[in-house]
């Protein structure tokens, strides 16, 4: 309980990531067309954020809905897009790709991870439509900058992973399970006593932190609340 948590707030533009970092986050995720569920933002929307806010900023890699990387046309278009990224200053991002079979896509990850040279990413909530989670996190275990999972504990969100988050987090530091657990989807501020006392210190937030939804902006005060919270 005593190590501070990780905050991390879904940005879509500069001002949510003004607002965001106003009210405390630690870390943006950065995405587009939240209808597919985050989609990575261009090199010229990363640049403006960039040069707006000085809190860790962390880059979507995912050009269609779903958790395949789309062939190999697809995995082409990904790993230029890493590219540009880099190129703008870009040293985090959010990744995960799904085989048909409900493993982790290791070809396709591999290949992006390759051109990422080092950064450090999160894989996405794709584990979390797994087949097995556990067979996943061994399979990417010794992937260079691998240092999150971002995770519900469930396809169906918090309430229902619960569980799963708790199990989880008891064995950090096991093979497999080094990475620190990022909470997010569906996550509520009720979620995060029993979460931290099991030893979860990251935690994702997106429509939490918009009042107006998500056709409505970042609030630095919706974002000061989860932080008071997670400091409480």
């Amino acid at each position: 309980m005593s190590k501070r948590a990780v905050l991390e707030v879904i940005a879509l533009d500069v001002r949510d990531a003004v607002a965001a970092q106003a009210g405390g986050a630690d870390r943006l995720e950065l995405v587009t067309d939240m209808a597919a569920d985050g989609l990575t933002p261009s090199p010229e929307t990363f640049a403006a954020i960039r040069a707006a806010v000085d809190i860790r900023l962390r880059v979507m890699l995912r050009l269609t809905d779903g958790f395949s990387a789309g062939g190999p046309e697809g995995l082409d278009a990904l790993v230029a897009a890493a590219r540009a990224l880099r190129a703008e200053g870009a040293d985090e991002f959010v990744l995960g790709f799904l085989d048909e079979q409900g493993g982790a896509d290791l070809a396709a990850v591999e290949r992006i991870v390759a051109e990422l040279d080092g950064c450090r990413w999160t894989f996405h909530r794709a584990i979390d439509r797994a087949a097995d989670r556990d067979a996943l996190r061994k399979h990417l275990a010794d992937l260079p900058g691998l240092d999150t999972y971002l995770t519900a504990g469930s396809a169906a969100g918090v309430d229902a992973g619960l569980g799963v988050l708790v199990a989880e987090a008891a064995r950090a530091g096991e093979p497999g399970y080094e990475q620190q657990v990022l909470v997010g989807g569906g996550l509520r501020l009720d979620h995060v006593p029993g979460l931290r006392a099991a030893g979860v210190s990251g935690f994702h937030i997106g429509g939490a932190s918009r009042p107006d939804g998500w056709d409505g902006p970042v609030s630095a005060d919706a974002v000061r609340v989860w932080r008071e919270a997670l400091d409480g």
